[in-house]
Order: structure tokens, then C-alpha cells, then sequence
């Protein structure tokens, strides 16, 4: 059985979790309050971060889930994404609606990689 590595601890949750050649991230978000590209471009470093400390970068993500609070933020959210993805490396992808945990939050990414 392949060791499990855990990064990051904060309150309940790791933010990234390593197994079996995967790496997993929790919900990235950036700070309430924020225009929805400042959130996303908060949370992309947060990404980069979590899977440098993984042992892997954003060319091996897989897939990624975007929750946003309101879709009218689609446009301003996919041109931080698309400066920050490498199009060879784009990964499987979706985006819906969804009320966020927190009042303020517009953005929340979901990450799973290669390891």
C-alpha cells in the first residue's frame, strides 16, 4: 500500500493530500471580499504552492472544479485562468454555481494532480 503524505494542516482539514500517485487539494479559496479575478489569482499561488509541496506543479493537474458564487464572474475568473494554465497542459475542467461557506467568497477551485 502506498504511503499517504498530508500538507498543510489548518483547523480540520489538510490542503493537500498524496496517495498512490495522486495529489488531492481541498477547496482553494482567496480572500472575502476581493473582485473575483484577485480571489482567483489568491487561489492559483495557493495551487502552486500546495503542489510544489506535493512534488508536482500545475502541468500535471488533472482535473479542476471552479465553484463560483455567481456566474456572471465566468469572464473575469477564465482570464486569470487562462493567463496562469499552460494550454498544452490544460486539464479536464467545470464550473458551476454554488451559495459559498463564507459571505464574500466568490471563488473556489478544486484541484486534483499527478503526482
Amino acid at each position: 500500500m502506498s504511503e499517504i503524505e498530508r500538507y498543510e494542516f489548518d483547523t480540520r482539514v489538510h490542503h493537500a493530500v498524496k496517495h498512490n500517485g495522486l495529489v488531492y487539494l481541498t477547496g482553494q479559496v482567496g480572500t472575502p471580499g476581493e473582485s473575483a479575478g484577485a480571489q482567483t489569482r489568491e487561489i492559483l499561488a495557493k495551487v502552486d504552492h500546495l503542489l510544489a509541496l506535493a512534488g508536482t506543479d500545475k502541468t500535471k493537474i488533472l482535473s479542476a472544479i471552479l465553484w463560483l458564487d455567481d456566474l456572471r464572474d465566468f469572464e473575469e475568473v477564465n482570464s486569470v485562468w487562462d493567463a496562469w494554465v499552460l494550454k498544452a497542459h490544460a486539464p479536464a475542467r467545470s464550473t458551476g454555481q454554488a451559495r459559498m461557506a463564507k459571505s464574500g467568497m466568490l471563488v473556489e477551485i478544486i484541484i486534483t494532480a499527478a503526482a
